[in-house]
């Protein structure tokens, strides 16, 4: 394949997915600055490596599992080093870039989730990508998924009901 070619198929395969996989980590990490790092860094990723991951079943679901990682290895080293600042715990508000109708209350209910849960529910609502796809993205077992997809149902049902008790 010759370098023009290879660029200009990454380039189609970017501009086909960068976005989506932006506003699954926006949404799963609560914070856009840092889903736009870890997106980048994914996209990055996959164009040094196109010629190998190109040939995937899909591309798309790899360079989500890459961004995915990069943002839980940046929330880590938020976490360490709020401890050591001794600052306020992740996830209290979006930032002003996050704030958009829709997504505000998505971001209310499903900052309330574990991590985990908090990646399933939003690749499958969000994302919709099926329970196999996520497996994939995140590594895990089907069964895995599903069980954090019903606990993220679970919770987000009780906090649904929660909300409109109090209307």
């Amino acid at each position: 394949m010759s370098a023009s070619t290879h660029d200009d198929e990454f380039e189609q395969f970017f501009l086909e997915n960068y976005q989506a996989v932006l506003h699954v980590l926006a949404l799963t990490t609560g914070d856009h600055e840092r889903a736009t790092d870890a997106t980048q860094e994914a996209f990055i990723k996959a164009y040094a490596r196109w010629s190998k991951i190109r040939t995937y079943d899909s591309p798309a679901a790899w360079v989500r599992r890459v961004a995915i990682n990069a943002s839980r290895d940046a929330l880590r080293s938020d976490h360490r080093r709020r401890r050591r600042e001794e600052a306020q715990p992740f996830g209290d508000e979006p930032s002003a870039a996050d704030k958009s109708t829709s997504d505000a209350n998505a971001f209310r209910l499903l900052g309330k989730l574990s991590d985990r849960q908090r990646e399933v529910a939003t690749l499958f609502y969000v994302d919709d990508r099926s329970v196999a796809e996520i497996a994939s993205i995140l590594g895990l077992s089907e069964g895995t998924v599903k069980s954090h997809l019903a606990a993220a149902r679970d919770r987000l049902r009780g906090l649904v009901e929660q909300d409109g008790s109090r209307a």
